[in-house]
């Protein structure tokens, strides 16, 4: 079931890019041979106009064929004859049509469920954020220079710093603040996990459970979100941290859990799992969740999606200069297993197809930057291409366009095969 819905939202992001490029080239005059859902040996097919609409084989990946993209035609409708402007906008039609699929998606979540700000919803007693002066409260305004739309931000530019000493910036009642914030470094180890995530913005409701993790004890033996934990081995819990420690020191020893479910006690013994942890960097803060009206969800929506397009183009910098790994390269395996991994964590249909809507914005999102990655082949490519021409007063040569095409393929092609690779091994060994 999770699988299936997985394979669905790849679908929809996938469906919705080539549907952006179907829609403005009909509207720009440009003649479609083919829209196509799937790949692979055709089905059946209908003709309108000029136009076939195919469903093949393959229920994965969509593609538009236009007259004229990837050979010469003398036809007036082909897109080889249109204006720069129309072939930009036909272009730019499927990155666009992502990112308003996923305006419309983040929207509905961040109007029913709320949105994460760069409030501070807690600080942690002793920790670097607190030596400085951060209260609840604050909010973020930028880590290391670079400006933060999200907590995300933050993470992402903790783990980019490996821990080295940052300035921060922080609002507190329109007065702007800054700090140096030195990151505790967590090094790599083997730890025993449960796979619960627990509140962090609300000390006093640290303990209850927020989220499961699929194939880990906790889930196993019963345990949902709502829950609150109240003692592990007879003692007794009343946050989350005292919850995080206990099971550290507990390690790979059983423990029993002690739960209140509504006016219920809830009493399972959880054998704890061993999971490998990657370095990672802490500062000792815990952002706030807000909800607002739909205008408000609508203006979040479109923050996070510049946050996110902006977190693309820093990954491929990133990935030049080493500061990210080649490893964590994401191809359509990685992408599914990412939606069924997330869906798999929801306690309910409902909460099921929240997540489904956020998981799959976020990768609509992700997709479309992607594709205006300046590179042969992609959309980004072509946009330079056009670029090109008009610095030069002429398009670039058949010939030569055919050669990059065919570079860009190969690369394309390799990179693909490595993130399947990636994603494999990610998915075998968790």
């Amino acid at each position: 079931m999770n699988l299936l819905l997985a394979i669905l939202a790849f679908n929809i992001i996938v469906i919705v890019h080539e549907l952006g490029h179907f829609l403005i080239a009909k509207k720009m005059g440009i003649k479609v041979l083919e829209f196509s859902l799937f790949i692979g040996p055709k089905i059946f097919s209908i003709d309108r106009g000029d136009t076939t609409y195919s469903l093949r084989l393959f229920p994965i990946m969509a593609y538009v064929k236009m007259e004229g993209e990837d050979e010469e035609s003398d036809s007036e409708d082909s897109f080889n004859k249109k204006s720069k402007r129309v072939r930009a906008a036909t272009i730019l039609g499927g990155p666009v049509a992502n990112i308003l699929l996923a305006l419309v998606l983040l929207t509905a979540v961040f109007a029913i469920e709320g949105y994460s700000s760069t409030e501070i919803g807690n600080v942690y007693e002793n920790s670097t954020a607190a030596q400085i002066g951060m209260l609840k409260g604050d909010r973020v305004i930028s880590y290391n220079g670079k400006r933060t739309f999200l907590p995300i931000d933050v993470v992402q530019f903790l783990y980019v710093s490996k821990g080295e000493t940052a300035q921060v910036e922080y609002e507190r009642d329109g007065e702007r603040f800054t700090g140096e914030l030195t990151p505790v470094i967590h090094p790599e180890a083997k730890e025993p996990k449960l796979g619960i995530s627990l509140s962090s913005e609300d000390p006093v409701n640290s303990n209850i459970v927020m989220a499961l993790s699929p194939d880990m004890p906790a889930q196993e033996m019963g345990i949902l979100v709502g829950d609150r934990i109240v003692a592990l081995n007879g003692i007794e819990i009343d946050n989350a941290d005292e919850l995080i420690a206990y099971v550290n020191k507990n390690g790979m020893n059983p423990i029993k859990v002690k739960a209140l479910r509504g006016e219920s006690e809830v009493n399972v013994t959880i054998m704890p799992k061993e999971v490998k942890t990657e370095e990672w960097y802490d500062i000792g803060l815990a952002f706030s969740t807000k909800k607002g009206g739909i205008l408000e969800s609508l203006w979040q929506s479109l923050v996070f999606t510049v946050s996110i397009v902006r977190s693309v183009a820093y990954s491929l910098v990133w990935l030049i200069t080493g500061q990210a790994k080649l490893s964590e390269l994401m191809g359509p395996i990685g992408m599914v297993s990412t939606i069924s991994t997330s869906v798999a964590m929801a306690p309910n249909l409902a909460q099921m197809l929240l997540y489904l809507m956020n998981i799959t914005a976020y990768l609509s999102i992700a997709v479309g930057a992607t594709n205006l990655i300046p590179f042969p082949m992609l959309d980004g490519g072509k946009l330079v291409l056009i670029g090109v021409e008009a610095v030069r007063g002429k398009p670039i040569s058949p010939e030569k366009e055919g050669y990059i095409s065919l570079v860009g393929f190969a690369l394309i092609i390799l990179l693909g095969i490595f993130a399947a690779y990636n994603d494999i091994v990610r998915i075998i060994t968790g």
